[in-house]
């Protein structure tokens, strides 16, 4: 005879799946509760508006407009769409959480995965970008328009994708010994698969990051009898770091949830994840709000836009809003076109010319 466990039955709903694995679902709000969703939601606002306004800084300043900085701001799009995805949780956990339909459920749960799997496929593009163009010493790379919205379109894609596997094809709804106890309707496989995935991709980041400094080290050592030379290496090195200050923060917020999903999905209920498993969604949530942090401490050029934003949504229309935008002020003085222009001691700008045409580079991060 074939066993229940084994047997689809699609009529139960998300509390039986709850009670299956020894998940409880709190039956009365409780202080903790109303404190939980409360600081949940001011954080999430947080987050959207932090990197809505990188967003636009990056939108409005013509000096960000590189692949690697577009880059960067579907990263930050990443983040929004995390700040959102966490604010639907918020809305839909708790005592909520028995009131669900399981349509509902997937969606909670497709929604944090697709900011992840976003998140992921943008700092493994940025460490493409970056490998293919530092080893050959630039500072941006020559990628087109066309090609880097291409490369946006299939991050989000390849996004969408993965998070509607759960609720697609991936589940436990036909096999109930295989359920997750952290989420109780994704199926253990697919937690490891997804966990594993994701790990494995941190540490191919990991080894291109490690080839491109010591590579960056190297040339910077040579370069170091070239005063010229010596400073653009300072400005391709000052942006690596940057960089791997944000993928650094996402490993460190994301680690733990990650590690605790395959525990759950190699041990189940002997891994005891639901003891730690709010404490590392917390943590991934702050990587949300870091990114826009780092930018504003490592970058000059970002700051200075962000003030020039904040000040024209404030109003202050004297002598501010006179002042000329960042966008207005990626051409140089007349008589400064040739060679490299010192805006501060710590920040160039420099142009490189070619038989056909003058481009310019900007300054990192």
């Amino acid at each position: 005879m074939e066993s229940s466990a084994t047997t689809c039955d699609y009529s139960r709903n998300v509390t039986f799946f709850y009670n299956l694995v020894g998940k409880k679902i709190s039956a009365e709000w409780a202080t903790r509760d109303f404190l939980v969703i409360g600081l949940g939601l001011t954080v999430c606002v947080i987050v959207v508006l932090a990197n809505l306004l990188v967003m636009v800084a990056i939108s409005k300043n013509h000096r960000f407009h590189f692949p690697i900085y577009y880059l960067l701001g579907n990263m930050a799009a990443a983040d929004l769409f995390a700040g959102i995805a966490y604010g639907y949780l918020m809305l839909h956990t708790g005592p909520w959480t028995s009131t669900l339909s399981k349509k509902q459920w997937y969606i909670r749960g497709a929604l944090i995965d697709i900011s992840l799997t976003a998140s992921v496929a943008n700092l493994l593009a940025v460490a493409v970008e970056r490998h293919q163009t530092i080893i050959t010493m630039q500072l941006h790379s020559n990628m087109t328009k066309r090609r880097v919205v291409l490369l946006i379109v299939c991050i989000w894609a390849v996004s969408v994708v993965m998070g509607l596997v759960p609720s697609t094809l991936w589940n436990c709804e036909c096999d109930l010994d295989d359920c997750s106890t952290v989420a109780p309707l994704y199926s253990r496989r697919f937690l490891i698969f997804w966990a594993v995935f994701n790990l494995l991709t941190f540490l191919i980041m990991a080894a291109m990051y490690t080839r491109i400094f010591v590579y960056v080290r190297y040339e910077t050592w040579n370069a170091s009898r070239h005063t010229t030379e010596m400073r653009h290496q300072q400005t391709v090195v000052n942006l690596m770091k940057t960089i791997s200050m944000v993928l650094g923060a996402f490993v460190i917020c994301w680690m733990p949830g990650l590690v605790t999903l395959l525990l759950d999905g190699l041990l189940g209920e002997a891994s005891h994840a639901n003891a730690y498993e709010k404490f590392c969604l917390v943590i991934a949530e702050c990587n949300s709000l870091v990114n826009p942090i780092i930018y504003s401490l490592r970058d000059d050029e970002m700051r200075q836009t962000f003030k020039w934003i904040l000040c024209c949504l404030c109003g202050r229309g004297g002598e501010r809003q006179r002042e000329r935008s960042p966008a207005e002020n990626d051409s140089p003085p007349p008589e400064e076109t040739v060679g490299c222009v010192g805006k501060f001691e710590d920040q160039l700008v420099c142009m490189e010319t070619t038989n056909e045409e003058a481009r310019w580079t900007m300054p990192g991060l």
